[in-house]
């Protein structure tokens, strides 16, 4: 989801507001919640957990929220992992525990299910914290952030830290204006004049309007800023609550509204673009539109930004690869138009646009590869077409193949196709080399 920069009902989404005082944030742990089981984008979930699908080619999803910690100054921090965990816990271990310091007070901890309570796994989010207490309780901040680890955005924590201090909230809600017909997907709530919110919903088809937007209401981006005491008590409390999911949206924070200080802090983007960015890419497609955005000329989000650098895991592969400069209709060309290539990938007489390719993936002679998003390890055999086709890692497209031409064949032939008619290959897939065919003549 974009989100725009422009004022809403007295709440303005501020942009490039980067102010970093480590002083100021050192008694702050950050739990970030990365056990999702992300249903909506399988079968790029069947191995892995949403916060650890590859976007943009080298990255994956989590590094967005832990880069945003980074840059803010938050050095500890709590990750909690559930479904398919093995992937996230890899990459974290290769690309992100080397940013931290423990002889300095710093860590990033990967917890998982400890199965404290009942022997359960989580029930909700407020449980995934509450199960992990004891960790909380030995770290012993003086804030506690939590948020997300399946979003794409940049923000600076601090400032959400440094508004909650000042409002002397209980809780601060990290909050953005959506439509109201999209309102289905998030929390929403009713505030006042001065930002206090009154009323909280999880999820419902009729929220609140914005006062002067009616076709508009403020959502709630799942980032919350705890006083650290009052979090513990409120996650006893829930604890017990028999009748509770146990989650911060339908539970915790509506039933706190009308006795404590809860207060909306307004989405401060970080992105150094004249829109602001926000994107929840739970679905196939929101999650392929996306990455096609980064393929654009100017896209909506700054990858190429050092102001505030998104960080993940680079592995030790070579510079990118573009093979043949042959001339005229029928020679070998390696080319890639209006792409990303990443390390270790090989064009090889292939020809690419807009797509994303993932590191060590190789483009054979005469293949071609267009609107596509092609993950690590892949081998795009001769002749091969890729039309709006995500393939997931390490797949072998035989030669000839043609995949995402004609979604009602791949349908048919047992491949998922989103609503919008992406199709996507699941990682390892077998394809039936005997049902493909080379063509005599490159296909243009």
């Amino acid at each position: 989801m974009i989100v725009s920069s422009r004022r809403l009902s007295g709440y303005w989404i501020v942009m490039h507001s980067r102010d970093v005082d480590l002083t100021r944030v050192r008694d702050v742990v950050a739990v970030v919640l990365a056990g999702g089981r992300g249903a909506r984008l399988d079968p790029l979930t069947r191995d892995r957990a949403k916060p650890a699908v590859p976007f943009g080619g080298t990255y994956r999803i989590i590094d967005f929220a832990l880069s945003n910690c980074l840059n803010s100054g938050l050095r500890r921090l709590l990750v909690l992992t559930q479904y398919k965990a093995r992937s996230l816990d890899r990459h974290l271990t290769m690309g992100w525990h080397r940013f931290f310091c423990r002889e300095l007070g710093e860590f990033l901890d990967v917890l998982p299910p400890q199965q404290r309570v009942d022997e359960q796994w989580y029930l909700g989010t407020a449980d995934a914290v509450y199960q992990n207490i004891y960790s909380l309780e030995m770290a012993a901040p003086r804030l506690v952030v939590v948020l997300a680890g399946d979003h794409v955005y940049k923000m600076n924590y601090q400032s959400l830290i440094d508004a909650h201090e000042e409002s002397g909230a209980d809780v601060t809600i990290a909050a953005l204006p959506v439509p109201r017909e999209s309102a289905v997907e998030f929390g929403t709530m009713a505030v006042d004049t001065t930002g206090r919110v009154r009323d909280f919903h999880e999820k419902v088809a009729d929220p609140p309007p914005l006062p002067g937007q009616p076709g508009h209401t403020l959502a709630s981006m799942g980032i919350y800023c705890f006083s650290a005491d009052f979090l513990l008590e409120q996650l006893r409390r829930d604890a017990v609550d028999r009748g509770s999911r146990h989650d911060f949206g339908h539970d915790l924070l509506p039933r706190i509204v009308h006795t404590h200080g809860v207060q909306a802090f307004p989405f401060r983007d970080e992105n150094r673009k004249r829109q602001a960015y926000w994107r929840d890419v739970g679905t196939l497609d929101a999650y392929f539109e996306a990455n096609m955005d980064l393929v654009e000329v100017d896209p909506q989000l700054n990858l190429y930004d050092d102001h505030w650098p998104i960080r993940t895991h680079h592995p030790a592969y070579p510079p990118p690869k573009f093979v043949f400069a042959g001339e005229g209709h029928d020679a070998r060309r390696g080319e890639a138009t209006d792409s990303l290539v990443c390390p270790g990938a090989i064009i090889s007489g292939g020809r690419v646009s807009r797509s994303i390719i993932g590191p060590g993936v190789r483009v054979n002679s005469y293949a071609r590869v267009d609107e596509s998003i092609v993950f690590e390890g892949v081998d795009v055999g001769r002749h091969a077409v890729l039309h709006r086709t995500i393939i997931d890692k390490d797949v072998r497209v035989p030669p000839g193949t043609v995949i995402g031409v004609d979604p009602d064949e791949d349908a048919a032939r047992g491949l998922t196709v989103s609503p919008e008619g992406v199709t996507v290959v699941p990682k390892g897939h077998q394809f039936d080399e005997s049902a493909t065919t080379v063509p005599a003549q490159p296909i243009h």
